[in-house]
Formats: C-alpha cells, structure tokens, sequence
C-alpha cells in the first residue's frame, strides 16, 4: 500500500465530461487538449501539475455546470 504521494506529481490526465465544448476553452482548462466525441461526450487530455491543480480543474468543470463522467491518469511525467 502506498501514502499517495506519488499522485501529488506531476501526470497527464483524461478527463471525460458530458457535453460539447469548443476548443476555444482550452486556456481557461490550464491548456488541456479538448476533443469532442460523436457522442456528445468532450475529452480533455494533458499535463496537470499536482492534485491541487486538479481539483482547480474539477470545480471549473462543475461550475460549467458540466456532468462529470471519468478521470484517468494516463501516466506521470517523471
């Protein structure tokens, strides 16, 4: 078992949310690559610094009003 500790690095993350959003947003999500599916689902994909920064990146989500549907670590940076 682990403390954690290697989740307050640095890591890239897929965050799956219901709903289109345009590319435009990008700066406003700390850069995230945003690609919308056929499905009406949107992907943000990219680095986060820390777990701080993403729940930064949660609340922003849920203050759009945006479901949350998925979140990945797809791997660390280190």
């Amino acid at each position: 078992m682990t403390n954690g500790r290697e989740f307050d690095k640095k890591g890239i993350y897929q965050i799956r949310v219901k709903g289109n959003l345009d590319q435009k947003w990008s700066n406003w999500f700390g850069g995230l690559t945003i690609t919308p599916q056929a499905d009406g689902i949107t992907l943000l994909t990219g680095p986060v610094a820390d777990q701080a920064a993403l729940h930064g990146l949660l609340a922003r989500i849920r203050n759009l009003g945006l479901p949350l549907l998925s979140i990945k670590r797809a791997e660390s940076e280190e």
